[in-house]
């Protein structure tokens, strides 16, 4: 028989199984509407994602996404404790070791950027799995060991390899979350952000009686380390908190590796054995079988031979499997995707400028101007850091209801509440007593609880999942390019002025608008 008979042969062998799939099953992509038109990412993955989320469809959401849902807020925790903690503990150890301040914050967000390119692009390549491990490990340890910092140099190196294992929470966790949670539960990915604020309010409620009692009185002309342990008990608490959470991931949870990372390498029958062992996890029945996809793949690939199909994926898993520019050109497939991409990336970096040069240096500026009314006391900051972390908690619900909305969905909220966030930055700068800034502030912390919750969800949701690692270390990346950016201009800008507020309320509210011209609105859609 001729080469080209044989393949003729497989063709109608092939397009048999796929009818005989079809009549046996329940599973079709035709239960859920993804994100995508046709022809926007490769159409033999898009056809198998397509299968895979009606299967996920099916499954529901059960126990097992519930537990992710938990162990995934850790990484949002660790996002907010670790990068919060600059600003936390820098009057006292400034009283310590005498250094400009701003070099602290630069270590951190130095630390940040590496984990985010690392563990945002390299999820893509070795899996989910192991980052969504090793991140939360590294910060625990790193966290707990520079307790015990002995000077600035040896504080601020610990912090940044700290800031490599948190730098990759985000990026892989939202992608973990997302590959695992069934299409109508993808506003879950939002409502996520509530760890974030939970995270807040621990580290202001361990800082406040730990800051407050065992600190150099401010301005001190001398400041001994036995004088001083109050940032160093906060670091040996939120580092062994956050080994504790990773303990929970690695030996409690049973997390597998993710489906659509898996149809993306070409590993059809990994991937359908994990989605059978989530519905056995969830006590529910699947009819998903590696049939489904290789007809689905099938039929997308417009009936070309066995040969040239192996070929194809032989292509495909490597490219998938080494580190190349694959991955980065897939976010920019079409015109429309690359705009999309194009705008979150921009939104990403602007936001990170904005809140990290306001963020870091809060406690800063509330115990400035405090100081003008008589109340700068640790005491006093850190109650109002407490307030701030409770005032923030409520956004996260708000946010996970307002993207679900007619009419607004991701975009109009993220819109409106980075808009609020810009215009609550403006009007603290009128206030004329300690108080009326702790308003403001509060103002600020509500709104931009739900532009980061919104932001952190509508970019993994419009990155197709083969490439959604990469895709949210590009956006990381920014955020955190910028980040290092902040305390660079801080060290040269006047921070007793008003003048970082006006700066960093301005590019706000211009991310806001900006967010209106994204392409994709992900509400009632599924992401594949």
């Amino acid at each position: 028989m001729s080469e080209k008979a044989y393949d003729d042969l497989e063709v109608k062998r092939d397009s048999q199984s796929q009818k005989d799939a079809a009549t046996t099953s329940k599973v079709t992509p035709l239960t859920s509407v993804d994100l995508y038109e046709d022809g926007t990412v490769d159409p033999v993955y898009q056809a198998k994602a397509r299968v895979l989320n009606a299967a996920l469809q099916e499954i529901g959401m059960g126990k097992y996404q519930w537990w992710l849902f938990a162990v995934a807020g850790f990484g949002w925790f660790a996002d907010s404790v670790w990068p919060l903690l600059g600003g936390l503990i820098l009057s006292p150890v400034v009283n310590e070791f005498h250094f400009n301040g701003p070099f602290l914050s630069l270590a951190m967000n130095v630390g940040l950027f590496v984990g985010a390119v690392f563990w945002g692009f390299g999820c893509d390549i070795w899996g989910r799995r192991w980052s969504f491990n090793l991140t939360l490990f590294l910060a625990g340890v790193f966290g707990l060991s520079a307790g015990g910092s002995p000077d600035f140099l040896t504080l601020a190196s610990l912090l940044a390899v700290l800031g490599v294992g948190v730098g990759g929470n985000l990026p892989v966790d939202s992608a973990v979350f997302l590959d695992f949670v069934p299409g109508s539960h993808q506003f879950l990915l939002t409502i996520l952000s509530i760890w974030w604020s939970i995270g807040q309010l621990v580290a202001d409620f361990i800082a406040w009686p730990l800051i407050a009692n065992f600190s150099c009185p401010q301005g001190a002309a001398t400041c001994s380390r036995s004088e001083n342990m109050g940032w160093r008990y906060l670091l040996f608490t939120l580092g062994g908190m956050t080994l504790i959470l990773w303990a929970i991931r690695f030996f409690v949870f049973p997390l597998y590796e993710s489906p659509r990372y898996l149809i993306g390498r070409g590993r059809d029958a990994e991937a359908v054995e994990i989605v059978q062992r989530i519905a056995q996890f969830n006590g529910r029945e699947c009819d998903l079988h590696v049939d489904h996809l290789t007809a689905a793949g099938l039929a997308a690939s417009g009936g070309e031979s066995a040969a040239e199909r192996e070929r194809r994926e032989r292509q495909v898993l490597s490219r998938s499997s080494v580190f190349t520019v694959d991955h980065i050109k897939g976010l920019f497939e079409t015109p429309k995707l690359a705009w999309s991409t194009s705008l979150l990336i921009f939104l990403w970096g602007i936001i990170g400028l904005a809140s990290t040069l306001y963020n870091s240096f809060l406690p800063y500026l509330l115990a400035s101007r405090g100081a003008q009314f008589g109340d700068s006391s640790y005491y006093t900051t850190y109650r109002n850091q407490v307030i701030l972390g409770v005032v923030g908690v409520p956004g996260a619900f708000l946010a996970g209801w307002a993207v679900e909305q007619p009419y607004i969905g991701r975009r109009g909220t993220l819109a409106l509440s980075a808009g609020l966030t810009g215009v609550f930055l403006f009007a603290s700068t009128t206030a004329r007593s300690s108080n009326a800034l702790l308003g403001w502030n509060c103002g600020y912390t509500f709104h931009s609880n739900i532009m980061y919750g919104v932001l952190y969800a509508i970019s993994p949701e419009v990155f197709p999942a083969k490439d959604r690692g990469t895709g949210n270390g590009l956006t990381a990346t920014a955020t955190r390019v910028f980040g290092i950016i902040a305390p660079v201009i801080a060290l040269y800008a006047n921070l007793q002025t008003a003048v970082p507020v006006y700066v960093s309320g301005g590019l706000i509210i211009g991310a806001g608008l900006v967010a209106l011209l994204l392409p994709y609105e992900p509400r009632g859609k599924a992401s594949i």
